[in-house]
């Protein structure tokens, strides 16, 4: 039961931040932004730790890979996301997320020799079928013109970073170094990366007062960063990186479903048939962790 409570917080927190991100673009740089969110969401798991009296040190010759975890999957990882949305439509990189479910399943087997599961590689072709199906407008509108291929460069490279972000977690993982110290001390790094890009890039660090940039950082420091975080890779500790990633096929049916309610979103048959790929692919995905 706890795998799938944990599954269920994933999707619908990550599900709801992409209408979140959109009030983070404008007025102040992606670069800050994100490492305005990583920075306090860093905060929030230090402070709850603090709180709660737990363990925060990790040892030093294991502390390189959490590195690694907060430069790839707190700020590359969203940088890269953060910069494709400017270039393409929110659903192009829901379909292009899709496939991080594949990308951890290869990742497995090149550092892990995990082998390549059928019934997972199937599940995910569902997924990204539904996927295509919920966005086919705007997936059948793909224009090879400079500006769309550049944005979906972008949002690949993102899927890759989060993958790669993946996998040296599960090292850390392995190595049983408890969630929210590794989360802490990523995002900690996430931040200081990010801010360091910026100051490559010669951004200005202001900030807006505006309530929705208020509002969504605050979601997304402490629900979509400092919460989420800590289930997905709680997660993917008892399932796998690969089976976990496949929360990220359900993202876009929470932003429909929002959007149905919040902007009249209207539903077809198309994509009422994404909807039953992307279930046929979910029950594929999970159904052997019935008992865990």
């Amino acid at each position: 039961m706890q795998v799938f409570v944990l599954y269920a917080l994933v999707v619908l927190i990550w599900g709801t931040t992409w209408v979140a991100i959109t009030f983070q673009l404008g007025v102040v740089a992606e670069e800050v932004s994100v490492a305005y969110r990583f920075a306090l969401g860093s905060i929030a798991l230090f402070s709850y730790a603090a709180i709660s009296g737990r363990q925060m040190r990790i040892p030093a010759r294991h502390y390189g890979m959490v590195i690694v975890t907060g430069m790839l999957m707190f700020s590359a990882n969203y940088l890269f996301t953060y910069y494709s949305i400017g270039y393409v439509t929110s659903g192009l990189v829901a379909v292009a997320f899709s496939m991080l479910v594949l990308f951890n399943a290869f990742f497995e087997r090149l550092f892990f020799r995990k082998p390549l599961e059928g019934r997972l590689m199937l599940a995910s072709l569902l997924g990204v079928l539904g996927i295509s199906c919920l966005f086919w407008p705007e997936v059948g509108s793909l224009s090879l013109a400079d500006r769309t291929i550049y944005g979906l460069v972008l949002v690949i490279l993102a899927v890759l970073f989060a993958s790669l972000g993946n996998m040296a977690a599960v090292v850390s993982a392995s190595r049983h170094l408890p969630v929210v110290a590794v989360n802490a001390h990523g995002m900690a790094w996430g931040a200081l990366a990010s801010t360091i890009v910026a100051v490559l890039l010669g951004r200005e660090f202001n900030f807006s007062f505006e309530p929705g940039y208020i509002i969504s950082l605050g979601y997304l420091a402490i629900f979509g960063s400092a919460v989420a975080f800590g289930c997905y890779i709680a997660l993917f500790r008892k399932i796998g990186s690969a089976r976990a990633a496949y929360t990220s096929v359900l993202f876009p049916i929470v932003a429909l479903l929002i959007s149905t309610f919040v902007e009249n979103y209207e539903w077809s048959v198309l994509a009422v048939v994404g909807i039953l790929f992307i279930i046929a692919g979910n029950w594929l995905a999970l159904t052997r962790m019935k008992g865990n």
